[in-house]
């Protein structure tokens, strides 16, 4: 089921609801990958599953564990690739219900380390071209 309001749903009909705040990676196992334009935490991105769910629990135990292990691949590879000191995991779903995750590299000393991190900071936004390097390099991680 889609959900027309939903940035997530509508992302082949209606790219732009979701460009305001993602940039597309790839298709994964459990849904859609997307770096989050505002980058103040380098190498954040979100996955969002691939249908229209409200909440973790709406799903089967199958589709939960591949859902949290392509988060647990998305992690593996921001390690990699950004060499963050923590990951922090976000689901909160309080006004866009679509089931999605947050996966925030933390690096010590700077923004935000210790704390919990801002839906959006709004303090620095990749450009388009920094955005597709970026994505390029996760696609390769990923073999896609």
């Amino acid at each position: 089921m889609k959900d027309t309001n939903c940035a997530y749903c509508m992302r082949e009909e209606n790219p732009a609801l979701y460009q305001k705040f993602g940039y597309p990676v790839c298709e994964m196992a459990s849904g859609f990958l997307y770096l989050f334009r505002e980058q103040s935490h380098p190498g954040r991105m979100i996955l969002a599953y691939k249908d229209h769910a409200d909440d973790i629990a709406e799903i089967s135990a199958e589709e939960r564990k591949v859902f949290f292990d392509d988060a647990a691949e998305i992690a593996r590879i921001m390690h990699k690739l950004y060499a963050p000191k923590k990951i922090n995991f976000g689901m909160y779903g309080d006004t866009g219900h679509h089931l999605h995750i947050h996966i925030v590299p933390k690096y010590e000393g700077e923004f935000e380390y210790g704390g919990t991190f801002a839906m959006d900071p709004g303090k620095f936004y990749q450009t388009e071209e920094k955005l597709e390097e970026m994505a390029a390099e996760i696609r390769k991680e990923l073999g896609k």
